[in-house]
């Protein structure tokens, strides 16, 4: 049997990679594959995190061992095995590769394949350049670009106070602080 996985970014439109894999085969085996398809240095605290239909996160895969609370369910890449919990298509997973800021592949098993057997991984699509594996803040800084912070960050910058609910506000009235009450 052999699992087909599709990875996609939502931060590069066209980056998207097809890895076929062992079931067998460990995280760890994965998590290899995955970065050099990406042409991502071995360097970074990685996780992968098994997730329901709505990307929510479920389960997680470590690279190290982060828990040492016996009563807890924990999973270590190379301990772990992809078919131990990915069993289904559709299988929806993250794969957190750059810690500091969340970012992550959007990954789905898109096909199983029966009756043919593989060792190891290997990429069957590769299209589009990966997004780069760490932001740098101190270049961000350096550069001068930042986050664009505008009027408009907040929302809308031509707000009307009547267009606010005035039930709950006490604007300009005239009643007492309710801090100010020997209760508090």
């Amino acid at each position: 049997m052999i699992y087909r996985f599709t990875i996609i970014s939502d931060e590069v439109d066209d980056f998207v990679r097809e890895i076929q894999i062992d079931p067998e085969a460990t995280f760890y085996d994965f998590h290899e594959a995955i970065l050099k398809s990406a042409e991502y240095a071995n360097d970074q605290m990685t996780s992968f995190f098994i997730c329901d239909d709505d990307w929510e996160k479920e389960k997680e895969v470590t690279l190290e061992e982060m828990d040492d609370n016996p009563e807890m369910d924990s999973w270590v890449m190379k301990e772990t095995t992809i078919s131990e919990l990915v069993e289904d298509e559709k299988q929806k997973l993250l794969y957190v590769f750059d810690y500091m800021t969340e970012r992550c592949f959007f990954i789905e098993l898109s096909e199983i394949i029966t009756g043919k057997d593989m060792n190891g991984a290997k990429c069957t699509k590769k299209s589009g350049e990966a997004p780069k594996q760490t932001v740098d803040f101190e270049e961000m800084a350096a550069s001068g670009s930042s986050l664009d912070l505008d009027e408009n960050f907040y929302g809308d910058q031509d707000f009307d106070m009547e267009d606010f609910d005035q039930e709950g506000f006490d604007i300009g009235g005239g009643t007492s602080n309710p801090y100010e009450e020997e209760k508090y």
